[in-house]
């Protein structure tokens, strides 16, 4: 059955049927006219430019439908269809349309998402689908004569649907690439992420998942990239490299102490945002992203606490405290980092300027802390050798006293 059975998402984006006309297909602009027939009603979906176009006949419960879309690639793949469940790919029974390895031609094949092609345990296979699919076919629109980035392309099916449900869950979603007949996964931007809607076809009433504002993901992540990826492992290299010059007195404390604080706030600043855009967008998640920020403020929580539990320097626990202190907090150092480099991926950044500024900070950090290091153990080990000296020294001299004694 296709219908909704009690979801309710949580903003309502109403969607008006126009006129037909030739220049209505342009993106995220619908119309009820397409390269198939005319239709009774149409929507502009959510994301990705998608429109849809319907009749629905309520005698026979068949809905006539055409979905149309846009290649993000020559050989990628674009893909529409119908969960009987929920507004999710999991589940989903989908068209698409790519080109022919073989011949070229248009396709415009029948896939069953079951749970292991969200995990990607199984390339995905074409099947015949389990529902009353009554015809499909896919069209591209002119002026597109074979597909390519920016192709439109219609994608046009039969279904005939349980009487009285008038309430259904579309997905769609498009791809960069096709392996023989198989579709690879799509992008993971959060526009993609969220490509499905509840649209009840005799209304044209549309439930979608909303997609959190570009400035507030901004702010998310440039207070992370700032506090997580740049404050703390300088806080971190001051604390390691300036603490063992007796020049400093306690001035590296203070330091490593003022940068640590700030970043930590920023970081959480940073996290929290995080929390309220993942309530804002149910059914975008992204799973390693999440995962590695919540172990990052964890362990940057733990070492803020930890401050107040510092032992005195004469206390016997005060070493364990130490290699406590050390460990979570280079843990958090590189778990930040880490998460950084993963939300240049989650925000379609990961071949930017901006990464690659970051990259140029970091370097630069890197090289500073390796050439600090490397002082480092060479005054140490200078250090080592000037003492052994000295022993050597103070030993002869006990020799030579204890001969003059006899």
């Amino acid at each position: 059955m296709w219908q909704a059975r009690g979801v309710l998402l949580v903003a309502v984006a109403v969607a008006s049927v126009v006129p037909d006309g030739a220049g209505a297909m342009a993106a995220g602009r619908c119309t009820t006219s397409t390269p198939v027939k005319a239709y009774d009603k149409c929507i502009a979906l959510p994301t990705q430019g998608a429109t849809l176009a319907w009749t629905y006949d309520a005698r026979n419960a068949t809905l006539d439908a055409a979905f149309t879309g846009s290649f993000i690639s020559p050989s990628g793949w674009v893909a529409w269809g119908v969960n009987a469940d929920a507004p999710a790919m999991t589940g989903a029974r989908v068209l698409a349309a790519f080109s022919d390895p073989s011949t070229g031609a248009l396709l415009a094949l029948p896939f069953v998402l079951s749970p292991d092609v969200k995990i990607q345990a199984s390339p995905l296979v074409s099947r015949p689908l389990d529902i009353p699919l009554l015809a499909s076919s896919a069209s591209l629109l002119a002026p597109a004569r074979t597909v390519r980035d920016g192709a439109r392309v219609t994608i046009a099916a039969t279904i005939r649907l349980s009487p009285n449900r008038t309430r259904i869950h579309f997905v769609w979603n498009r791809g960069l690439y096709v392996q023989g007949y198989s579709p690879t996964i799509h992008p993971t931007d959060a526009s993609d992420l969220a490509s499905h809607a509840t649209v009840d076809i005799l209304t044209t009433a549309t439930e979608a998942s909303p997609i959190a504002s570009t400035a507030l993901q901004w702010l998310h992540g440039s207070l992370n990239a700032l506090s997580w990826g740049l404050l703390l492992p300088v806080g971190a290299a001051v604390a390691r490299y300036l603490r063992p010059c007796a020049s400093t007195g306690p001035a590296w404390f203070y330091a490593h102490a003022a940068i640590q604080a700030t970043g930590y706030t920023m970081g959480a600043a940073g996290f929290a945002l995080g929390l309220v855009m993942g309530a804002a967008s149910p059914g975008v998640t992204y799973r390693l992203h999440r995962g590695l920020g919540i172990a990052a403020a964890t362990a940057g929580s733990l070492q803020t606490l930890a401050v107040f539990f510092r032992p005195k320097t004469t206390n016997r626990y005060r070493k364990y405290w130490k290699s406590y202190h050390h460990l979570v907090g280079y843990g958090c150092v590189v778990v930040g980092v880490v998460n950084v480099f993963q939300g240049f991926e989650v925000m379609g950044l990961g071949a930017s300027y901006w990464k690659l500024g970051y990259c140029l900070a970091l370097a630069t950090l890197i090289g500073a802390c390796v050439a600090l290091e490397v002082n480092a153990w060479v005054v140490f080990c200078r250090r080592q050798q000037e003492e052994k000296l000295t022993r050597r020294e103070v030993e002869d001299v006990v020799v030579k006293d204890r001969a003059a004694a006899f």
